[in-house]
């Protein structure tokens, strides 16, 4: 192996720890969510967790028993637009499952428009039922105007008691990118307690895998991206992790606009 597929090889096996092994398709099953739980434990290093439709909980529980990969589920999920009850209601039944992680989206529409009291509220209450369970708010930065309703937007949910911030839903035209992460990343150094970050949606190399961890290297510090500080959400990412550890070509970034 040569010295680039050695730094390579290493960096990837960075970024798999890291990952939140991912299946939100349309037509998800209960079979396909037990293969996901069979490929987060089978690599060279367990992925950080698996994020799975809120009805394969159980399922995802069943197979990976107490191991050291951990379970989340989405609400409010994928637009945001769901009634602050209901939101609750699946919150509470995920947790009841067995979830340890919940991914909720924010009322972004509704915190574009000015609504924000009604955003931090939902944000409140779902981290409310949470309690030491992990809460990550899913911004959708791609659909925001400019990066200063990004920087608004992170605040905003850190304020209201997010232990991440995330890009994305991955169901947008626009997912992750570098500026709004650095936007984000600046919002969590200033924020006066840990919170992490998770770039999600459209990151598929090694490459983007890089360059996001670079950027959070740089911002927080060399030692700042763990597990509870740092997720990757990417579906396709993992092949291409697991491709480049065993000395395969790292492929190149895609990341681009918000």
């Amino acid at each position: 192996m040569s010295d680039e597929a050695r730094a390579n090889s290493i960096l990837a096996r960075r970024a798999l720890a890291l990952l939140d092994l991912t299946d939100l398709a349309g037509d998800a099953t209960a079979e396909g969510a037990r293969a996901l739980c069979r490929r987060a434990v089978c690599g060279p290093v367990p992925v950080a967790a698996v994020c799975l439709w809120p009805r394969f909980v159980t399922v995802a529980r069943e197979a990976l028993g107490d191991g050291p990969v951990r379970i989340a589920t989405v609400v409010n999920f994928p637009d945001g637009d769901s009634p602050v009850a209901a939101v609750i209601g699946e919150t509470e039944a995920a947790l009841a499952a067995g979830t340890d992680e919940i991914d909720l989206v924010l009322p972004w529409r509704a915190a574009l428009a000015g609504e924000t009291a009604a955003a931090s509220a939902m944000v409140r209450d779902v981290k409310a039922r949470c309690g030491d369970r992990l809460l990550k708010v899913i911004l959708e930065t791609g659909e925001y105007p400019d990066l200063d309703s990004v920087t608004v937007a992170a605040g905003l949910a850190i304020a209201a008691g997010a232990d991440f911030i995330k890009t994305s839903t991955g169901k947008t035209a626009h997912s992750a990118s570098l500026p709004a992460a650095r936007a984000m990343l600046g919002v969590i150094a200033g924020a006066g307690r840990p919170v992490g970050l998770k770039p999600s949606g459209g990151i598929r190399t090694l490459a983007d895998a890089k360059a996001y961890l670079d950027l959070a290297d740089a911002i927080m510090g060399p030692d700042w991206a763990t597990p509870r500080s740092f997720r990757f959400g990417a579906s396709g990412l993992y092949g291409a992790l697991i491709g480049a550890m065993d000395g395969g070509p790292a492929g190149q970034a895609t990341t681009g606009s918000y």
